[in-house]
Formats: structure tokens, sequence, C-alpha cells
């Protein structure tokens, strides 16, 4: 019980920390003898990620409600801000999928070696290193052409260790947004990737008619995913507000190195 409610609280810290949540699960469920790439974990992996789409649904409730009234609005001729926006989330989403989808396979070999994990999060360390020599030299794109570096970022970020939340903002700040809007079109984008991911896993598990593997205390688990998953998106802000969230490429570097020299 003790080793579920740390994979769901580690869930719930990392899904939104630049850190790789996906890293850090494969890294645990490893370190405590689970099968990382097994389909008996699919099911709980499934729990704790719709634990934390449920804090981050909750978090950004306004701006959701938003914009899906402003998008639906704007198929009958009034277009708002939320029409556009809502076509960015979409081509970014569409960009995940088609980049991330056939990755799958590489996805589930990556996860159960801790050598490739550690490399995805010394990549992420690479990336949050240049975050502060881009942030304040780049000129500001169109929507749509920073959904399309966003949606391919984010893309990439399907393989464990290498941090959704730390590949978006930093493309969307490359793409020369604004600090909060950098954050607001990070984590609005990743609604329907971390959805329709979801899905699939789930309709993938069901037509396979595998039995359904849960820990003993999953439901703390989940609980715990979603409590530490909303405080996380809170810290976040703040970090990415002050300019501070680069610093978790230290951590980064530090585990990336040491799951490799363990690897090895």
């Amino acid at each position: 019980m003790f080793q579920t409610f740390i994979l769901g609280a580690v869930q719930g810290l990392c899904e939104f920390l630049p850190v790789s949540s996906s890293g850090h699960l494969a890294l645990l469920q490893h370190f405590f003898g689970f099968n990382a790439d097994g389909e008996e974990m699919v099911a709980f992996n499934l729990l704790l990620h719709f634990a934390t789409v449920i804090s981050l649904i909750i978090y950004f409730r306004r701006e959701v409600f938003q914009v899906i009234r402003e998008w639906f609005a704007g198929l009958f001729g009034k277009r708002e801000f939320g029409w556009y926006y809502g076509w960015a989330i979409l081509i970014a989403s569409v960009l995940t999928a088609l980049i991330g989808l056939p990755m799958r396979k590489l996805v589930n070999i990556i996860s159960a070696s801790p050598l490739y994990v550690g490399c995805g999060l010394i990549f992420t360390a690479m990336i949050l290193a240049v975050v502060p020599v881009i942030s304040h030299s780049n000129k500001r794109s169109s929507l749509m052409r920073a959904a399309v570096i966003v949606g391919i970022a984010q893309g990439i970020a399907v393989l464990p260790g290498v941090s959704r939340s730390g590949m978006t903002i930093a493309a969307s700040i490359l793409m020369g947004m604004e600090l909060s809007e950098a954050f607001n079109f990070s984590f609005m984008i990743s609604i329907p990737a971390i959805l329709g991911a979801n899905l699939l896993e789930f309709l993938k598990f069901y037509k396979s008619g595998e039995s359904a593997f849960m820990p003993e205390g999953y439901l703390i688990a989940c609980a715990a995913a979603f409590v530490l998953g909303l405080l996380a998106l809170g810290i976040m802000r703040r970090l990415v507000a002050s300019e501070k969230w680069p610093y978790f490429g230290i951590y980064c570097f530090i585990l990336g190195t040491a799951a490799i020299l363990v690897s090895l």
C-alpha cells in the first residue's frame, strides 16, 4: 500500500512540474519490482493519469469553459478569442497524436529501461538549460504557428524522461509568448492530449481482454495524485511567473545521471 501511495503522490507532483512524471513512474515501478512495460500495470497507470487530468480540468475550468463556449459560438459567426484559441489547441493536439502514436512501442521499451529513461531526463535538463537564453530574445509568432511548434514538442514528450510541461512551455516561450500565456497554453493543450491517450490505452486494454490489476491502496493513490496535482499546478504557475522553473533542470540532470549509472 505504501508503494502504491508513493506512485500516486509522484504522479500528482511530477505530472505538471518539468521533471517527467512518466520517467519517475517508470523508475519507481522498476525499483518496486513492478513490470513497468507490462499490461498488468496499464489499468493502474490509467487511473493515476485520469486523476491528474481531472485536477487539470478543475484548475483551468474557467479557461476551458470560455474556450468551448466561444469556439462553438464561432461556428455561428461570432468569432472571439476562444474561436482562435480552440483551433490552436486542436492543431497542437493533432500534431501531438501524429508524432506520439507511432512511438507507442518505443515508449514501452524505454519505460522498461532506466538507462533510456535517464537519457530522457538529461535531455529535459538540456531543454530547461536553454530556457533563460531564449526567454527574452524572441519575437512573437502567430498563435497558429506557435500551436504547430508546441504541438510537435508535446508529441516528442511522450517519451519517458522527457518532460511534457518543460518541452511545451519552453516551445511556447521560443515562439514569443509571455510567461503566463506560455503556462496557460502548455496545460490547455495537454487536456485533449492526455484524455485522448488515456482513451486509446483504455480501448486497447479493454479489447485485449486482460484482467485489471489494481495494487492494494489504489484509490488512496488516485486521491493523492488528484490533490497533489492541484498543488503542483499552483506551484508551477508561481515558478513560471518568477522564472525559476528552469532550475528543475539540475534535478533532472542529477536523477538522469543516477539512473544511467545504476543501469550500467
